[in-house]
C-alpha cells in the first residue's frame, strides 16, 4: 500500500500552528520557564541509556500539542506500519524500504513479495561473522601466507559514509587491523592511501551495488593494477571482496564468488551500513560489536514504533525541525557532537538527510509550496565553540541546534571530561539566556573598565540568547549506543519526510551530474571531440585542456 499524500498546509493542524507561532514567536525560552516550573521535567525524555532534553526550545505545551495533531493528521502511525512492514513506500523506483530489517531478531518475520527476507538476512550476517573471524584470526592468510594487517573500503556515498563514521567512531574498540577509506575519484586521495599499503598484508573491500560506479570501479581498477605490479593475476581472489549484487562482474574482476557479499534492493545506500555494506565495521571492531551496533539499532526502532509520540525521540526531534524550518523559517541546524570520536557524524547525516528529504516536489507529483529539507552542518565541541559558536550567538540568522554528549568518558580521565562537559552544558545555558546590557554594564564594572570604554563596547557584549537547543546526553558511546543515536535519525528523516509529503528514499538529484561528467569526460579524453556546451562551460573546458594535458 503507498503512503498517504496529504500536504501539511491543507491540514487544520497546520492553520492552527501558524496562528499559534504569531502569538509566540517574539517569547524568549526563559519566559516559558517562568510560565511553567515543571518545563525541564516535562520536556526531557528519559529512554534506556538516552536521555533527552527538549526545554530549552521556542515552544510551550500547546506548541508540541498542535505539532502532534498535524502528525496524527498527516496519519504518521500508518505511514509507520508501512515502513516496517515491507510496504512500497519508495514508490518513485518501486522499492520496499527495509534497512530496518537488517537488525531484526532471527524470529522476526518481514515480508517482501510474500517471501521472508529474514533468513537470507541471517546467511549474510552469518557469512560477514565467519568471514569477519576468520581475518581477525589470522585463519585467512594472504597470497603470500601472511596475516593481513590493513582493510581498504572502496565505496563512495552510503558506501563510505556509514562504514567510515563508525570504524572512526567506534576507533577505542577497534583490533590490530588499520582501515582505510577510498572513496573520492581523485587521484591523489587514492595514492595518498595506497602510499601506506604493503601490498602483501593488504585486503581490500569493493562496495558497489552495481559495481558500475565510476568513482568506485576507477580506485578499483587503480589499485589492482597497483596491486598486480607486485603479486600474480590469481593473488587477486585472496585479497579482493566485494558488496555487491553484480556477480558476473565482481567474477570479471577477479574475485572469488565465495567472496560476494550480497545487497538488496530494498536498503537504500544511504541506509546500508547495517548490511554487508558494515563488512568494513565488522573487520574494524569484530563482529560481535557490529552485532552491538545492530542491536541498539533494533532497540530504537521499537522505541520509534511503540512510544506515544509525545514521548518519541525520533518524532518530538522531527516535529522540532518542521516548527523551525516551516514557521520560523530557519534553513538550517547545527549538530554539535561532544566527543571527539564523532568526527564524522555530521558529514554522515549531510547525506542521510539532505539527499533524503531535499526535494521539491511531492508524493503528488506536484511542486510544493513550502520549505522542506534543512541544510544540516557541525563539528564536534569544544573545537566548533572557536570556530562558528559566534554566528550561532551573535549572528543575524537562527539555527537551532542538538548537542549530543556522553555521562562517561572510554578512556576515564575525570578531569579532561569534565571540562569537556562543562562546556557542553554551558553553551546550550549560554544560547538560551544570553547576556543582557545590565549584566555586560554590571560586569565591566565589576572589571574596573571606564565609563567611556563601557558605552563603546556595551552594545558588542550583549547577546540576546533565546537561541534554541536539544541536549542529548548519554551514558556512554558504545557501540550499542551508537546504533541507537544513528537510527534515531534515520526515523527522524522518515517523519519529516512524511509530514512534507515527500518520497524520501529516491536521490534523482545526484544523477544530473553525473551524466553530464560523463558527456564531459569523452570530451577531456578526445581533443576533436567538441559538445555542445554553454558558453562559461565551453571556456573552462579549454583553459583546463591547456592547463592540465
Amino acid at each position: 500500500m503507498a503512503l498517504k499524500t496529504i500536504n501539511p498546509t491543507t491540514t487544520s493542524a497546520w492553520s492552527k500552528l501558524q496562528a499559534h507561532f504569531e502569538t509566540i514567536k517574539a517569547s524568549h525560552i526563559n519566559t516559558f520557564f517562568a510560565q511553567n516550573s515543571n518545563r525541564a521535567s516535562e520536556m526531557t525524555i528519559k529512554w534506556e541509556d538516552f536521555y533527552v532534553d527538549y526545554s530549552k526550545h521556542r515552544i510551550n505545551n500547546e506548541t508540541l500539542e498542535l505539532l502532534i495533531e498535524l502528525a496524527n493528521e498527516v496519519d504518521l502511525k500508518d505511514a509507520i506500519e508501512k515502513y516496517f512492514s515491507g510496504d512500497v513506500i519508495n514508490q518513485t523506483e518501486g522499492r520496499e524500504v527495509l534497512h530496518t530489517a537488517l537488525r531484526n531478531p532471527k524470529d522476526a518475520e518481514v515480508l517482501v513479495n510474500g517471501n521472508d527476507v529474514m533468513p537470507e538476512i541471517f546467511e549474510v550476517k552469518r557469512k560477514i561473522e565467519i568471514f569477519s573471524n576468520q581475518i581477525i584470526d589470522g585463519k585467512l592468510k594472504s597470497y603470500t601466507n601472511k596475516p593481513f594487517t590493513d582493510i581498504v573500503n572502496i565505496g563512495i556515498g552510503g558506501s563510505d559514509l556509514g562504514p567510515a563514521m563508525v570504524v572512526d567512531a567506534l576507533t577505542y574498540y577497534k583490533n590490530h587491523l588499520n582501515t582505510h577509506f577510498v572513496s573520492n575519484v581523485d587521484g591523489d586521495h587514492v595514492n595518498e592511501i595506497i602510499k601506506k599499503l604493503n601490498p602483501e598484508t593488504t585486503l581490500f573491500v569493493i562496495v558497489s551495488k552495481t559495481f558500475t560506479t565510476q568513482e568506485t570501479l576507477s580506485n578499483a581498477n587503480t589499485i589492482r593494477s597497483w596491486f598486480l605490479k607486485n603479486a600474480p593475476d590469481a593473488a587477486v581472489s585472496k585479497h579482493f571482496v566485494a558488496v555487491s549484487t553484480n556477480i558476473e562482474k565482481v567474477k570479471e574482476f577477479g574475485i572469488d564468488e565465495n567472496n560476494i557479499f550480497p545487497m538488496w534492493n530494498w536498503v537504500g545506500g544511504r541506509f546500508s551500513l547495517w548490511s554487508a555494506v558494515g563488512l568494513s565495521i565488522s573487520l574494524a571492531v569484530g563482529f560481535d560489536n557490529f552485532d552491538k551496533l545492530l542491536y541498539g539499532a533494533h532497540k530504537m526502532d521499537e522505541h520509534f514504533k511503540t512510544a506515544d509520540f509525545d514521548r518519541n525521540i525520533p518524532v518530538v526531534t522531527a516535529l522540532l525541525s518542521v516548527w523551525y524550518n516551516n514557521f520560523f523559517k530557519a534553513e538550517s541546524e547545527a549538530v554539535i557532537s561532544y566527543s571527539q570520536y564523532l568526527n564524522q557524524f555530521a558529514t554522515y547525516l549531510q547525506q542521510g538527510i539532505m539527499e533524503s528529504n531535499g526535494k521539491s516536489i511531492d508524493r503528488n507529483g506536484d511542486k510544493v509550496n513550502y520549505q522542506t529539507g534543512t541544510i544540516i552542518w557541525g563539528e564536534p565541541g569544544t573545537n566548533s565553540q572557536h570556530a562558528f559558536f559566534q554566528h550561532i550567538h551573535q549572528g543575524t540568522k537562527l539555527i537551532p541546534a542538538e548537542f549530543i554528549g556522553f555521562s562517561k568518558s572510554l578512556h576515564g580521565n575525570q578531569d579532561h571530561q569534565d571540562k569537556l562537559m562543562s562546556n557542553f552544558f554551558a553553551q546550550t545555558e549560554a544560547l538560551m539566556n544570553g547576556k543582557s546590557k545590565s549584566e555586560v554594564i554590571q560586569e565591566l564594572k565589576a572589571q574596573g573598565v571606564s565609563e567611556e570604554t563601557i558605552r563603546m563596547v556595551t552594545p558588542f557584549k550583549v547577546f540576546d540568547g533565546n537561541k534554541p537547543t536539544s541536549t542529548i546526553l548519554i551514558n556512554q558511546l558504545n557501540p550499542e549506543s551508537l546504533g541507537k543515536l544513528i537510527a534515531m535519525y534515520e526515523h527522524k528523516i522518515f517523519v519529516q519526510g512524511i509530514i512534507w509529503n515527500i518520497f524520501s528514499y529516491d536521490q534523482f538529484g545526484v544523477e544530473l551530474g553525473k551524466q553530464l561528467a560523463n558527456t564531459i569526460l569523452d570530451e577531456l579524453k578526445n581533443p576533436n571531440v567538441i559538445n555542445n556546451h554553454d558558453d562559461s562551460t565551453k571556456n573552462l573546458l579549454a583553459f583546463y585542456k591547456k592547463q592540465s594535458h
